[in-house]
């Protein structure tokens, strides 16, 4: 393979990335090449898992699962990852509830890069390398809380579909959602972003106050007792403490 086409396939899938789904006749209004020549890069790509067909219309392509692996795999290639581990199965095993390490990303998500099992039959899942929106999510808004204010206007203008009837997309009280969430340390995500799911997350922040991390404990909703937050919220919180704590160690 020339240097040349390898270049291309870089460019299409950063392509693809920005304009998913995304058809071959789009791609080549886009790059100014024939159509035949994007539809042999883009059946490369899929055999290759870099890319997939979208799920309700073949002629159209999105990012397949190898890139969220990838990125999963050197986002937990830091630091950060080995200093969360034991506190994160110290947190899983004081409530036997499933335990999250969420790390934001250049495109406004926040990536599972780590999880400790509960032991109970019925948990909530999130597989290594999901991604969901910062603002959608309690993982998220522990982290957007300790960002500048123009920063967190950059990724509401950036899109805030509704997650669920509670959702906040107001920019308003997304803001006044923030300024709780900075007061009491803690995220909280009841039966939004995921139906049936409840998620108490707080920030793993640097020296400086930046976040650079989310811990959460993600639990079933029939198990999600409210009288008990506040628990919840200070063990998380001093989880994600501990963890900075290591981290900077």
């Amino acid at each position: 393979m020339t240097l040349n086409t390898v270049t291309r396939s870089l460019r299409v899938l950063e392509a693809v990335a920005a304009h998913q789904p995304v058809t071959a006749a789009e791609l080549s209004k886009i790059f100014g090449m024939p159509e035949s020549t994007l539809r042999r890069t883009l059946r490369t790509l899929n055999e290759a898992g870099w890319l997939r067909a979208h799920h309700r219309d073949a002629t159209r392509w999105e990012i397949g699962s190898r890139v969220f692996a990838v990125r999963a795999t050197a986002l937990r290639s830091t630091g950060l990852f080995p200093a969360a581990r034991e506190p994160m199965i110290r947190l899983r095993d004081a409530l036997n509830e499933t335990v999250l390490l969420s790390v934001p990303d250049a495109l406004n998500d926040m990536v599972v890069v780590d999880r400790v099992d509960c032991g109970h039959a019925v948990r909530s899942f999130h597989a290594i390398g999901d991604t969901s929106p910062q603002y959608a999510t309690a993982t998220g808004r522990a982290v957007l809380a300790h960002l500048p204010v123009p920063e967190v206007d950059d990724v509401v203008a950036g899109g805030r579909d509704g997650y669920g009837a509670p959702s906040r997309t107001d920019p308003a009280e997304l803001h006044a959602e923030l300024s709780r969430v900075r007061d009491r340390g803690y995220a909280v995500d009841q039966n939004r972003y995921r139906p049936g799911v409840c998620v108490v997350a707080a920030p793993v922040l640097g020296h400086d106050g930046a976040p650079l991390a989310a811990v959460a404990v993600s639990l079933p909703e029939h198990r999600f007792d409210p009288m008990r937050l506040d628990e919840l919220g200070q063990l998380v919180k001093d989880t994600a403490a501990e963890i900075a704590a290591r981290h900077f160690d």
